[in-house]
């Protein structure tokens, strides 16, 4: 399914078998899961993508050829494609362990094709290994609902005490992760989003109301999954002294002034930018211990326009995955 234009809609196309580079792989695609982050390169939100591309960050598949010097994998083998695609390896940001903020860093479905298809090429070095116990529906919105969720959460590091604005993909994978770490979440949704909330509540919330609601008590940190900034100043409202609001959009609508008020008393507003490698291990470790599940609406490759629409309405309860169901092209 091809982006030819900015705008959309996918197209589906039949298109050449990509010949994987030395250190890159030839993936056979399982599933692939659908992300906001579709959508904002789609609408034109995030700047210069690849066209003609092929969409899609959160691939499942097998790996049937190796690139020339390739060795870290073996055919056969079930793996990840992440977000993260390369990084140049001798940037400041690279060699500190932080290639989620290299300046040459590509990514998946946006700056080189991704997993809208039925085969697609990967680094070797970004690829992730999958637990054993999750089939490839469930393992596919891992891959970046799974990771950036994750990733905003370590960086709040609450207490005892998170708000979540928002329960699409990754909060309501985020949440099973922070109730096994005997976390209490408060769940914001839209206002008067009693279904969401009753969702929420069933996969362990404290507590779960609408954005424009004071949750019981004062919070550690509050993570913004919506891509609303209007929801920074209310967030601020919500968190302790000392409190932490991370968005973990790659793309959010302006933030609105705001009373100084709302930010003293060392509370703080921040960013998650991508991922790393590091944080696609130390997150698929904590799958094995913690074993959350994904809520899974499936759409086949064709139906790839109608998942984005799904999700851009908020008609899907946790996560859209496309599943390559049918048989693909020999290689």
């Amino acid at each position: 399914m091809v982006l030819e234009n900015i705008g959309g809609p996918l197209v589906l196309q039949n298109v050449p078998i990509p010949t994987p580079k030395p250190f890159e792989v030839l993936i056979k695609i399982k599933t692939c899961g659908v992300c906001r982050t579709d959508l904002h390169i789609i609408d034109g939100e995030l700047p210069t993508p690849k066209l003609p591309l092929i969409l899609g960050h959160q691939i499942v598949g097998t790996i049937v050829q190796l690139g020339a010097h390739a060795s870290k994998y073996q055919l056969g083998e079930q793996v990840g494609v992440p977000w993260l695609g390369g990084s140049c390896h001798s940037c400041e940001f690279c060699l500190s362990e932080r290639e989620n903020l290299c300046d040459q860093a590509l990514y998946t479905g946006y700056l080189c094709n991704g997993g809208y298809a039925e085969y697609c090429t990967a680094h070797e070095d970004y690829l992730l290994r999958l637990p054993d116990d999750y089939d490839a529906l469930e393992a596919a919105p891992l891959l970046c609902a799974g990771l950036i969720g994750y990733r905003a959460f370590r960086l709040a590091n609450p207490k005892k005490t998170v708000g979540f604005y928002g329960f699409g993909s990754s909060a309501h994978l985020l949440i099973q992760i922070a109730n096994g770490m005997k976390k209490e979440v408060y769940v914001f949704t839209r206002p008067g989003d009693q279904e969401t909330q009753n969702f929420a509540l069933s996969l362990g919330a404290a507590w779960s109301g609408g954005s424009d609601q004071m949750p019981p008590i004062l919070l550690d940190a509050a993570l913004i999954f919506a891509p609303v900034g209007s929801l920074y100043p209310q967030a601020l409202q919500v968190v302790k002294k000392g409190g932490k609001v991370i968005s973990a959009g790659i793309h959010m609508s302006d933030i609105p002034s705001f009373p100084y008020a709302l930010l003293w008393e060392e509370r703080s507003i921040s960013s998650v930018a991508n991922l790393t490698r590091q944080d696609g291990i130390d997150y698929m470790k904590l799958v094995q211990q913690y074993h959350p599940r994904p809520r899974i609406a499936c759409f086949s490759l064709e139906n790839a326009n109608e998942a984005l629409t799904a999700i851009k309405n908020g008609t899907i309860e946790g996560s859209a995955v496309i599943s390559l169901s049918k048989k693909t092209y020999p290689i």
